[in-house]
């Protein structure tokens, strides 16, 4: 996929949204604690545009669920969200809630403090046994505030875990940019995909962290930006 030019020329914008289909590629994030009450807006929203995925705190699967149809977008629960700062045992049972509960796909946040602490083995227990569940696992790196050799560590252990994605962030530290998201796809050298997250606004940072080598993005403003890409051409798939 071609670098989308830096002034965001709007034939550059058309010629590199005419090469994806966009809408699968969003996770419409609903995680604000006081959100709940625009929850059916986002859903309805989410479902309309044809989001891949649409993402929740864990505690809201079991109200969800049942308005996702089996072809409409995945349902991807956050697991230990934000911090992580959970015990094993306890992030373990909330897993297990969800899955339980209908949940596609979850999005969790490891034990940064072992990590920190050079304890990787409890970060891949941690993580492993959330893989055996069975659902794909995306593994919240908070990438941009690790140091580079703790980042590095936490991508083996959730590529050694069993992990299907990394993710950038929870959203609540630094946004993600283009040169972030090329430092994790350089460090997942193909073994693991890369979810960017976090303070995704536009249709042309989309498009350029999609560039940098991002095969998903999360973001809370998905209608928004597909109502862009319409503006600008609108990918092939678009309602």
């Amino acid at each position: 996929m071609s670098h989308l030019s830096s002034g965001g020329d709007p034939r550059a914008l058309q010629e590199l949204l005419a090469t994806i289909d966009l809408p699968p590629l969003l996770d419409q994030a609903c995680l604000d604690p006081l959100g709940s009450s625009k929850l059916q807006d986002q859903v309805e929203a989410a479902k309309f545009w044809g989001c891949g995925g649409f993402c929740i705190p864990s505690a809201w699967a079991k109200r969800v669920r049942p308005q996702l149809p089996a072809n409409g977008p995945k349902l991807v629960a956050v697991v230990g969200f934000p911090t992580g700062a959970v015990p094993p045992s306890i992030k373990l049972a909330e897993a297990e809630w969800v899955a339980e509960a209908g949940a596609d796909e979850l999005d969790v946040v490891p034990d940064f403090a072992s990590l920190a602490e050079g304890n990787t083995e409890q970060v891949y227990e941690e993580l492993a046994a959330i893989v055996q569940l069975g659902l794909p696992v995306k593994v919240i790196l908070e990438a941009a505030r690790l140091p580079t050799p703790l980042l590095k560590q936490l991508v083996e252990v959730a590529v050694d875990a069993g992990a299907q994605w990394i993710k950038t962030s929870t959203g609540y530290g630094p946004g993600v940019t283009p040169a972030l998201v090329s430092q994790l796809v350089h460090l997942a050298r193909r073994r693991i995909a890369v979810k960017a997250a976090g303070g995704i606004h536009d249709l042309e940072q989309a498009l350029q962290l999609l560039a940098a080598g991002a095969q998903r993005l999360g973001l809370s403003r998905a209608p928004a930006l597909l109502q862009a890409a319409r503006r600008h051409g609108a990918a092939a798939g678009l309602p």
